[in-house]
């Protein structure tokens, strides 16, 4: 909504943006990696989840990076996989990294297409762009996905 405000500045506040977002995420790595043990752990095992949250590990493990640069770009909440990069106790600086690409280009593509359409373009982000980073992300994916089967045999 500032961008309608000033064009001028589209690009200054994706960025501002991107950095309050990416900062954000580190205190939420943070969170997850200082308190899993006391909070986290005790859960999991109330419920009798620990083999389940292992093969979530292996998981994480393997595709940590692709995990955050997709819930950073799409509609899933970004901060609940910050938590979990934490807790899984990610590669920090890899984290860091996928989120400012993956946030950083959800935010200025937002900025560019506001700067480019305007005020007539609004309307259009708001009721398409959630469906339409969710399509894209789904696809990435499934391309991912593909080119592992394929790369494997």
């Amino acid at each position: 909504p500032m961008v309608l405000v000033a064009f001028d500045k589209a690009f200054r506040f994706a960025f501002v943006c991107t950095l309050g977002s990416v900062l954000g995420g580190m205190f939420g790595y943070a969170l997850g990696y200082f308190f899993f043990d006391a909070l986290g752990q005790p859960v999991l095992e109330a419920y009798h989840l620990t083999d389940k949250f292992a093969v979530l590990q292996q998981w994480y493990a393997e595709y940590d990076i692709f995990i955050v640069g997709a819930a950073g770009f799409s509609p899933i909440p970004y901060k609940v996989f910050t938590l979990m990069s934490g807790v899984m106790q990610a590669d920090f600086m890899q984290f860091v990294m996928a989120s400012i690409v993956s946030r950083g280009a959800r935010f200025f593509l937002i900025a560019w297409l506001l700067w480019r359409g305007g005020p007539r373009l609004k309307t259009w982000i708001e009721t398409n762009f959630y469906p339409l980073t969710m399509a894209a992300t789904v696809v990435l994916v499934l391309l991912f996905v593909l080119g592992k089967v394929l790369w494997i045999n």
